[in-house]
């Protein structure tokens, strides 16, 4: 295939906030693009472990990091960005949430971006944008990772579901459109999340923590097709073949292309 790749994660995003939220781009990726929203993620759902098997294809059993505390994997599986640089790739990482530069290992990132949350997650969210657009015109990496946290945020503040999370859904949204309106054509566009949430936390395995949603649109993806299964470990899988990689034998996941 060999297109190029923006993965976004928007950390808590539940499946039923966007509808909620009511932002156009959303149905205009299920119009022209594969979705699905009944993704399953992995327990526990809570963020660093979650982000760990988006990118390294299998569970927190394997992995070994289950909550957000990171350690050195006993027995290490390459991640998405190692199996890529492996490949020749070029990847790039632009995030508001500081944990989540142990998603990958020294040596596999081209370029790496992060925007302290301290600022209020709403204008970080806004500038990491920003950012990871003006480098994939500049670079155009082969892989760019752009994690958003203010729905997460959001919903510890305030609840899930509440006004105020679905407002922050609203505002992520209107990032990725913007991101995916001005970034070069051959990027296939990817957008999830880690886990959901219910109350004013998550990590349990209810499906109100344990669904999320899967949009994908780009030159090679079916458009209005409805994803029969998918899991967070698929994730992985199917960036290295949009690009043209083979997946690692370690991975547990399955490609959705």
């Amino acid at each position: 295939m060999g297109e190029k790749v923006l993965l976004i994660s928007v950390d808590g995003m539940r499946p039923d906030s966007l509808e909620a939220a009511g932002h156009s781009f959303v149905k205009e990726m299920m119009k022209k693009g594969s979705y699905t929203l009944h993704a399953q993620t992995v327990m526990p759902s809570v963020t660093l472990p979650c982000h760990m098997s988006m990118f390294h294809s299998v569970p927190p059993e394997r992995h070994g990091i289950v909550d957000n505390v990171y350690t050195p994997q006993v027995r290490p599986v390459a991640g998405l960005c190692e199996q890529l640089r492996s490949h020749e790739k070029v990847c790039a990482f632009f995030y508001n949430w500081s944990e989540l530069r142990d998603l990958t290992r020294p040596g596999s990132l081209a370029y790496s971006s992060y925007i302290s949350g301290d600022i209020s997650y709403e204008a970080s969210n806004k500038k990491i944008t920003e950012q990871a657009i003006d480098y994939m015109n500049q670079d155009a990496p082969d892989f760019t990772f752009l994690y958003l946290g203010h729905v997460d945020e959001a919903g510890h503040k305030y609840g899930w579901m509440s006004a105020e999370y679905i407002q922050a859904v609203h505002d992520s949204w209107a990032c990725i459109e913007q991101a995916a309106c001005a970034i070069p054509e051959q990027y296939t566009v990817i957008v999830t999340s880690d886990h959901g949430g219910h109350g004013r936390g998550h990590g349990t395995d209810m499906p109100e923590d344990m669904t999320i949603p899967l949009l994908m649109t780009g030159p090679t993806i079916a458009s209005g097709k409805q994803i029969d299964t998918a899991s967070i470990l698929d994730i992985a899988p199917t960036v290295a073949k949009l690009l043209g990689v083979p997946g690692n034998k370690d991975w547990e996941g399955n490609c959705l292309v």
